[in-house]
């Protein structure tokens, strides 16, 4: 789900300009002359500061620009290495699980599960310390940006006061001001050329609100992947605990005995019917049994080849952190331009009240990264539009509806089938082919870029990995139901 920060009030300045700025000046002899180039220097002033605040302020913001870049791909060289390695143990405990159920197998499977856990913890050690570099980045190029702005619109505010209040007299006054024709021509030409000046810096201050904008949307964006990730941190630390738990157990009540540890796999073995009954918990969506859930996931997958467990598993998962949990009115939680027309367009032609409880979503997260994600599939309202033709010609649902389940099954697998196939998530699987298939990369990515668009690469184990790991478990159920 795209999140994207609120904006502050822009105010277009120039707007106050007027159309038409009448000066009179006659060549040598009119003290106007002295107060048009007054205002023309001014002018060029302001638009010269402009152009230096685009540039760099000081050799030491360089240096330290410099040095910020080397320590961050050294981070990601760092990255790299431990991506290597804990793919490593991802396909050492695939292997194990290959070679069948076996006590001994499941322990050693259990011992590179939790060698695995330690590197990604250590790996978002790692990332973590990037982000903090990221946002101690941004943080300065967003000083920078708003001492842009203080420092120069006020210069122009003065500009365009004075020229304003120098709009005193008519086309004809300045046409009887001037012996000749070509003078007058001149005056023309000149004004012209000032208001064309001042209304490029007048662009460049609002350009640089736009910048500013942006830039907060990132901070905000870049806070809350440190937060996810110290979320991620903790919740790793219980599972290497957890697992080695298990181990010990597992050794504690089979006594190392390979026929004991056949009794409790028989024992605990999950029948056709218990799987049928399991209860699917959809974020917004309420409940469906597994049964149900897969029959919806199969319609997807038969039209977009994406497996239908990764289907099950990214909509089970979608509550990332129990952070969507879409109590808010569209009002508050949506970006104003890109998301309330479409998702008011939505409802009516789905003959919905916005105001309504069905139509509550997801909130703004506390920096005020916008939310706005609707239904099971959790789309915001500008990608459904996007996706909205190609749902209908597959449930047969027109318009489709984000609260059906039909209409979000198919949702969700025809942005991972995007997302599978783009030129990110296939050289991703490309690189490390060599270690895991490169369906589990691809899925992996696709199940991060689900999550958080551009910036799949740092969810691609918090988000991705788990997300992977739920459908091979979903998988083993819809295999021992056929």
């Amino acid at each position: 789900m795209v999140r994207h920060t609120r904006p502050r009030k822009v105010i277009d300045i120039s707007k106050r300009l007027p159309q038409r700025i009448n000066l009179t000046y006659n060549g040598r002899q009119s003290p106007s002359f002295k107060i048009l180039l007054h205002f023309f220097t001014i002018t060029l002033m302001a638009i010269y500061l402009l152009g230096l605040a685009h540039a760099p302020t000081t050799a030491i913001r360089a240096a330290e620009h410099s040095d910020n870049e080397e320590s961050r791909e050294d981070l990601e060289e760092q990255l790299g290495q431990l991506e290597e390695q804990i793919t490593e143990y991802q396909k050492t405990i695939n292997d194990y699980r290959s070679q069948g159920i076996t006590l001994n197998n499941e322990i050693r499977s259990l011992n590179a599960k939790i060698a695995k856990l330690n590197l990604q913890i250590k790996a978002v050690d790692l990332s973590m310390r990037k982000l903090e570099q990221e946002i101690d980045s941004t943080q300065n190029q967003i000083s920078q940006t708003e001492n842009k702005i203080d420092n120069h619109k006020e210069s122009l505010v003065r500009t365009i006061r004075s020229l304003y209040e120098a709009d005193s007299q008519s086309l004809i006054e300045v046409l009887i001001a001037n012996d000749h024709l070509s003078d007058f021509f001149g005056d023309l030409n000149n004004i012209a050329l000032i208001q064309q000046n001042l209304r490029i810096a007048l662009n460049n201050v609002i350009n640089l609100r736009q910048e500013l904008l942006e830039q907060k949307e990132e901070l905000s964006l870049e806070r809350q992947d440190i937060e996810n990730l110290k979320s991620y941190r903790l919740v790793q630390k219980r599972r290497v605990q957890s697992t080695k738990t298990t181990k010990n157990t597992l050794l504690k009540v089979t006594k190392g005995k390979e026929s004991e540890y056949q009794k409790i796999l028989k024992e605990t073995k999950k029948t056709a019917s218990q799987i049928r009954s399991q209860i699917f918990k959809l974020l917004g969506g309420g409940e469906l049994t597994f049964e149900e859930a897969y029959q919806y996931a199969r319609l997807a997958e038969q039209s977009t080849g994406i497996r239908a467990s990764l289907i099950l598993a990214v909509l089970d998962r979608e509550s990332l952190f129990g952070k969507n949990v879409g109590q808010c009115n569209y009002k508050k939680a949506m970006h104003p331009t890109r998301d309330i027309p479409v998702f008011l367009k939505i409802l009516k032609k789905l003959n919905i009240d916005p105001n309504s409880t069905i139509a509550k979503v997801s909130c703004p997260n506390r920096d005020g990264a916008y939310g706005g994600a609707m239904g099971p599939a959790q789309f915001i309202p500008a990608t459904w539009k996007i996706y909205e033709d190609e749902i209908a010609q597959v449930t047969g649902n027109n318009p489709p509806s984000p609260w059906s389940n039909a209409d979000a099954f198919v949702a969700t697998s025809l942005y991972l089938q995007d997302s599978y196939n783009s030129s990110g998530c296939r050289n991703y699987a490309e690189k490390y082919k060599h270690i895991v298939s490169k369906l589990t990369l691809q899925e992996r990515c696709s199940a991060a870029k689900y999550y958080a668009g551009r910036r799949w690469y740092t969810y691609r184990f918090i988000y991705g990995d788990p997300v992977v790991n739920r459908a091979n478990e979903f998988q083993e159920d819809i295999d021992i139901l056929n």
